[in-house]
């Protein structure tokens, strides 16, 4: 017989409800916390939502980041951030870095002076550097980008809660759209209390949280349907235990490879995926938390109706639907 690696034992009889209002009450405290650091101390908004200008260079030398960062400390400059560009396109000796600066103030991106005193510090770099492109981002653009991402997350919870609610029944929507919002709203507090720069790839970062998140709070409500069927005199508290056991194993697998994975990016990564990596890592920590302490407590606290629905009644007409 192969031999199998288990994490947790196969079969496990875990009382995840306890310390249900240690875990559950922990859990809105830290939300209250995020919301406070949130809006007391604001975030620490990246160029594409402060505004600023980003610049396109081109050599036939190799790009060298730190001399390129190195040179341009020097100038009163906002945040900077430099990556070099990959195109399987470019020629052999095409190189392409992309330098994003932000803006020092709220009313202006930068300036045309400032850019002139860039280029000229980067040609002391490189001389044969050019610029072939030169964008701004001003504020009003930028104020737009943040409501835009507002919409983006607002949509994508309202979307998740239709389908579970559609695929399960309404009380599971709601605790797994509130589990969402636990792990999002936690890690925006987390940005805000340490001041880690939010841009965009964070926003891409939150979405992709949302979509893992779900993952394993749909699998344990699949495991909660099938049990509810074959225990039916069984009290919903030792339902809901029963099914998280049964998929304790396949959650921490899951969460734990993957947290190899992310880890490994923000260990190695660079400082360029650093935020996002880092955001990935704890919303992959919050979801795994929120779905086994969080979404099956709110889902207990509402209650479920157990009593048999007539075939083609006014029963969960999608619940057979395998997607």
């Amino acid at each position: 017989m192969a031999w199998r690696l288990h994490l947790v034992p196969e079969k496990t009889n875990i009382d995840f409800f306890r310390w249900q209002w240690i875990t559950f009450g922990g859990s809105m405290m830290l939300m209250v916390l995020a919301f406070i650091a949130w809006g007391v101390m604001g975030l620490n908004f990246g160029i594409d939502f402060k505004g600023g200008t980003t610049i396109r260079t081109e050599s036939t030398q190799a790009v060298d980041v730190g001399a390129f960062r190195q040179a341009l400390e020097k100038l009163p400059l906002g945040d900077i951030t430099i990556t070099e560009v990959f195109d399987p396109s470019f020629r052999a000796d095409q190189h392409v870095a992309q330098i994003r600066i932000s803006a020092l103030d709220k009313t202006e991106s930068v300036t045309p002076e400032t850019i002139e005193q860039v280029e000229v510090a980067l040609k002391a770099v490189d001389p044969g550097i050019t610029f072939p492109s030169i964008e701004s981002v001003g504020p009003k653009v930028s104020g737009e980008l943040v409501w835009s991402s507002v919409l983006a997350v607002a949509a994508t919870s309202i979307g998740i809660m239709l389908y579970i609610w559609l695929r399960f029944e309404w009380q599971m929507a709601l605790g797994g759209v509130l589990a969402l919002l636990h792990d999002v709203f936690i890690t925006i507090g987390i940005f805000a209390l340490f001041q880690i720069k939010f841009d965009l790839t964070i926003v891409a970062a939150l979405l992709t949280i949302l979509g893992y998140s779900i993952n394993d709070t749909v699998v344990v409500f699949d495991r909660l349907r099938e049990n509810l069927r074959k225990y039916k005199t069984m009290p919903l508290r030792d339902v809901m235990n029963l099914s998280v056991n049964e998929t304790l194993s396949r959650t921490v697998m899951t969460s734990l490879t993957t947290l190899i994975a992310v880890g490994s990016m923000l260990v190695f990564g660079g400082d360029v995926i650093r935020g996002f990596s880092f955001a990935i890592f704890m919303g992959v920590l919050l979801g795994t938390y929120s779905s086994v302490y969080v979404a099956k407590n709110i889902v207990l606290m509402i209650g479920l109706d157990r009593s048999e629905k007539p075939k083609g009644g006014k029963g969960n007409e999608f619940a057979h639907i395998d997607a």
